[in-house]
């Protein structure tokens, strides 16, 4: 066989002489001895060539190589960078720690550090910047990382003591004070460019810097000079450059532009943190340590990746999650979603680029919410809730679809808010009269409709801003149910062709279907939303996913808790993508709990992830839960402690410890719940993120140091001893 191209080989065979079909293998060959190395497990590869003409080729998918792989296993921590504390931190976890974790890390067995999205988020110089998957660049990093210490000391000595004063201050704080941190580290750096920016500049290593990295460097700088100069991220509301143009872009990153030490601190910045990111990198990878990425899916509405690449996104869309069976109300995140059309025009290169890059520092990643991949739930631009969203791709149902399940369609009554007498009265009580006097129209047969100002869910926001008092709230948060009281939306690409609302047989507006109609309906709805799309995003999935990681050398895995479609987990076995397992969600969804033993090895296994409650926190959310937990997985009799002791919070690590998943990652706080010295005096400080609250601050910081971990002797032993038993540590890999 001949290569022909990076992925193709070529044979040619003289098919008259052979008897087909042919059945084949493929065989692993050492380059330099020639000596058969192992044969192709399974069954043989069949190849029937009848009717081929001469001359003719044949074009065959190998898939994956069919080898016996050996198997290991390893334990790991997750936490955000921001959280980790050290003594010499400035209120923040920063590239510099990663080095002292590492070493904390080698002492209690633990060989895999995830951490979560590192780029800039600097979007309204607020609190909702702390939000990491709000990037506003995929290729930027951002300076609150920046281990000051690497930058040297500033020659300004009053300056000097001034900042060792503030980072005291900042490293006493038992959390990690976003808008703070960002404010002393900006001063900081703005120092210490003046102080030294023009050589590093000047220098030969940053010209390399600027070299691989000037297909978005400027990009990024132009557009944190624009956003600095508007205080704004919103593009569309600069006076210039509301529209990307790479000559004006150009204009501003010249020599003789009036932004150019603007732009040159931007430079300055990004070079550092990319050559302390990769000597921790280097560091951590030394001491036989993984260093995973999170990859997340989306990006900032008000972001260089919209701004620059516009026809990348869907900007009059919103991505977010679904409502799901176990009552939880979706989000809607806001950001834009895909134009994968226009992605796949081009070979998917920008996400390609996002995995060039991060390959730099790290050697596995975590993809957020990988059903993006197979499909997105999006939500139109004028809804709020999420459960006016609808699938993207999907095959939305026309008038004919629902007749055949045997519902006739009726425009007005179906995809129109049903609002009745009675469905005022449920929903406002004693404000029923003042809704329908100002926001509400009458129509015949006792309906109603809303006014013209308030047909959206953002018009009703819109209304209603600046309102918070109690009576304001009731009715703003009641319009909202009623513009979302309908059983189908209508698709915005396809006029004609409608989705059912998700969860719609919950609200009043099912109440107006006949028996037999709602029969119809429920068959029509449990068809589109388990059913009906499984080919489709399989072959959705199978075309981006492949494309987009063939190139990459870091071990690949999915974020792929939620709504699972059936086809998910086969892609990703196929994929070789690591799934994730939570104890407490189920992927199958059909019991409350999942049986930690059944775990496939490609997999990783977790007791929380950051966008949960601790375990400890858990326990004591819903007693009645954690009872069944403590009788049924815990297998302990009696009633269940109020509070998760150590010896417990021991238990449910080391069942993880113990299962099948090739890898084990516990967060930092649950790692920390199995001794009583370490563990946090606040539970309730141990919350990383609520999805469900977008105020949400990202604050968390870990309760001691890394040089008190490194000193806490007995808990590395236990750790140690827990990854040595369970064959995760390097010394079990050499009995093997």
């Amino acid at each position: 066989m001949q290569q022909q191209g990076e992925y193709d080989w070529i044979l040619s065979v003289n098919a008259d002489v052979m008897q087909l079909p042919i059945e084949y293998k493929f065989v692993v060959v050492d380059d330099s001895t020639h000596q058969l190395v192992a044969w192709e497990e399974g069954d043989n590869r069949i190849l029937d060539l009848q009717g081929i003409a001469d001359g003719q080729c044949i074009v065959v998918y190998g898939e994956q190589l069919r080898l016996k792989e050996k198997t290991w296993k390893l334990a790991g921590v997750a936490l955000p960078l921001f959280s980790i504390r050290t003594e010499k931190s400035a209120g923040a976890g920063d590239f510099g720690d990663l080095m002292a974790m590492a070493d904390w890390m080698s002492k209690a067995g633990l060989r895999v550090l995830q951490l979560l999205p590192l780029n800039d988020t600097g979007s309204s110089n607020g609190w909702t910047d702390s939000h990491p998957y709000n990037a506003i660049s995929v290729f930027a990093l951002h300076p609150h990382y920046m281990d000051l210490e690497q930058l040297g000391e500033l020659h300004d000595q009053e300056a000097m003591r001034n900042f060792q004063r503030q980072r005291r201050e900042l490293n006493q704080l038992e959390y990690s004070d976003y808008m703070a941190v960002d404010r002393v580290k900006g001063a900081y750096i703005q120092q210490a460019f003046e102080e030294t920016g023009e050589n590093t500049l000047e220098s030969d290593d940053f010209a390399l810097f600027f070299e691989e990295n000037k297909d978005w460097l400027p990009d990024y700088a132009a557009f944190c000079v624009m956003r600095d100069k508007y205080a704004t991220a919103y593009f569309s509301e600069w006076k210039e450059m509301s529209h990307y143009n790479e000559q004006e872009v150009m204009r501003i990153c010249s020599p003789g532009s009036i932004y150019i030490n603007k732009v040159k601190l931007i430079y300055f910045t990004q070079y550092h943190l990319h050559r302390q990111l990769q000597k921790a990198a280097d560091y951590v990878r030394s001491k036989g340590i993984i260093l995973k990425a999170d990859l997340q899916i989306s990006v900032n509405r008000h972001s260089v990746e919209t701004w620059r690449r516009p026809w990348l996104f869907n900007l009059d869309m919103q991505a977010g999650s679904p409502p799901d069976d176990r009552g939880g109300a979706g989000a809607n995140w806001e950001f834009p979603t895909y134009n994968w059309e226009a992605m796949r025009g081009d070979g998917y290169q920008w996400w390609r680029r996002r995995f060039e890059i991060l390959e730099r520092y790290f050697d596995a990643i975590r993809i957020d919410h990988i059903l993006a991949f197979f499909r997105i739930w999006e939500i139109h631009g004028d809804a709020v809730q999420a459960c006016l969203g609808h699938f993207s791709p999907a095959a939305p149902l026309n008038e004919s679809d629902m007749a055949y399940y045997g519902l006739s369609f009726r425009h007005d009554l179906y995809t129109q808010p049903f609002i009745n007498d009675y469905v005022i009265q449920k929903i406002f009580g004693i404000h029923a009269n003042f809704v329908k006097d100002n926001f509400l129209e009458r129509k015949a047969y006792g309906l109603y409709s809303l006014k013209p100002d308030y047909t959206t869910q953002k018009d009703v926001l819109k209304a209603f801003k600046g309102r918070y008092d109690e009576n304001s709230v009731w009715i703003r948060e009641g319009l909202l149910k009623l513009v979302a009281n309908v059983l189908f939306t209508e698709d915005p690409r396809q006029p004609g062709h409608y989705h059912p609302r998700i969860g719609a047989w919950k609200e009043t507006v099912f109440d107006i279907l006949s028996e037999e109609e709602k029969d119809a309906y429920m068959r029509l709805y449990d068809n589109y939303f388990y059913r009906r799309h499984d080919s489709m995003w399989e072959s959705t999935a199978m075309e981006r996913l492949p494309a987009i990681l063939k190139d990459t050398r870091m071990l690949v895995c999915a974020e792929s808790l939620g709504m699972m479609p059936q086809c998910v987990e086969p892609v990703l076995d196929r994929l070789r993508i690591l799934t994730l397992q939570v104890q407490t969600m189920p992927n199958q969804g059909t019991s409350e709990f999942a049986h930690i033993g059944s775990y496939p090895y490609r997999s990783i296994a977790t007791p929380t992830t950051h966008d949960m409650p601790s375990i400890r926190l858990w326990w004591e959310e819903n007693r009645e839960r954690t009872q069944r937990y403590y009788t049924d997985m815990l297998q302990k009799q009696g009633k269940a402690p109020l509070h998760l002791t150590p010896a417990l919070a021991e238990e449910i690590v080391a069942r993880h410890y113990y299962s099948p998943s090739m890898l084990c990652i516990i967060a930092i706080q649950d790692l920390l719940a199995i001794d009583n010295q370490l563990r946090d005096k606040n539970i309730y400080a141990e919350r990383i993120n609520t999805p469900a609250d977008p105020y949400n601050r990202w604050q968390y910081r870990m309760p001691v140091s890394i040089e008190t971990l490194d000193d806490a002797t007995q808990f590395n032993r236990k750790l140690t001893q827990m990854a040595v038993r369970s064959r995760r540590s390097a010394e079990s890999e050499n009995e093997l």
